[in-house]
């Protein structure tokens, strides 16, 4: 799901108040509503901290694996290769080969080289608790 990070505070503020009407005061739902809202107030009138603070939201609620940013996608090993030769690889990029996840290492005078690593789409799914 994807959320919007460039949120309007004191419409969200407006929603708080609109839920937390359902809850009797004193309660620990009426307690936790205070408090984000407490939040929000705090950050709305300094545009440091509301975007900092946006940029945390971002950071909290974009999953990783959207982050995950495949460079190139080769067919067979031998074209990677041939790709790592031609001097346009970078260390750290990632690379798609044949289906499967690599990334770029630099080895220094021993050159650049495919290392193994797993793209999200190859690893198990997450089982909660294990």
């Amino acid at each position: 799901m994807n959320y919007n990070t460039r949120f309007d505070v004191d419409t969200v503020l407006r929603t708080v108040e609109a839920v937390s009407k359902r809850h009797p005061e004193g309660t620990p739902e009426d307690e936790a509503l205070r408090i984000c809202a407490a939040a929000l107030l705090f950050v709305r009138d300094d545009l440091q901290k509301l975007e900092e603070f946006r940029e945390f939201f971002r950071k909290l609620t974009t999953p990783a694996v959207e982050g995950i940013k495949v460079a190139h996608t080769f067919a067979s090993r031998e074209e990677a290769d041939a790709w790592l030769a031609s001097g346009t690889a970078r260390d750290g990029q990632l690379v798609r080969v044949a289906g499967q996840g690599f990334t770029v290492i630099d080895h220094g005078p021993k050159g650049l080289k495919l290392v193994r690593m797993p793209l999200p789409e190859e690893l198990p799914p997450h089982k909660p608790g294990k």
